[in-house]
């Protein structure tokens, strides 16, 4: 049965297996990289929680899961740049290597207010893996510290991002249609 939710995308841009070889390098340096550290995660609800999952599945050292929601969009499909949290951390990270999990830097701002955050209270290192990378969109001087695939200006949906929450659960990333969003 075909999904109904395909008539709305205009293109796949990254199908499952691509996806899943991407996450699979990330862990690899992740590993590396945090292999002596007081590594805690952070999961940025609710677009990073499908990228966020089978990335950590991946991660074979230990690491402490968390999770913030944070909002900028709205039903929108451009950022605010107005970032409001919804959820908090129910963990103490001073002195802890923090690593937030994000599904795509766009302008930057929720990125670098959730780093500013985190070092204001206290963390060791304060890093970035995003699964996606829009620098065509850069608003602010912040870059992911992992990075999955550079995307180009486009609305793109699936594998947890979505439009006013709808196509989060498609398992693959592709661009929708720009007469579902306008």
């Amino acid at each position: 049965m075909k999904n109904l939710m395909e008539n709305d995308i205009e293109k796949i841009l990254f199908d499952n297996a691509q996806i899943n070889k991407k996450i699979k390098e990330l862990a690899r340096q992740i590993e590396k990289d945090y292999r002596d550290k007081d590594l805690v995660t952070v999961c940025v609800l609710n677009g990073a929680s499908v990228f966020y999952s089978n990335l950590i599945l991946e991660i074979n050292i230990p690491l402490e899961m968390n999770f913030i929601r944070v909002s900028s969009y709205g039903h929108g499909t451009l950022s605010s740049g107005n970032i409001r949290t919804l959820y908090d951390l129910e963990t103490n990270i001073n002195g802890k290597d923090v690593l937030i999990i994000e599904d795509i830097v766009d302008s930057g701002h929720t990125l670098l207010t959730l780093k500013n955050l985190f070092l204001g209270r206290g963390a060791n290192t304060v890093k970035c893996c995003s699964l996606l990378d829009k620098p065509s969109r850069r608003e602010v001087e912040i870059e992911p510290d992992y990075s999955g695939f550079t995307i180009p200006d486009e609305f793109i949906v699936g594998y947890g991002l979505d439009f006013a929450g709808k196509y989060r659960n498609l398992k693959y990333i592709g661009v929708l249609k720009p007469e579902i969003y306008k």
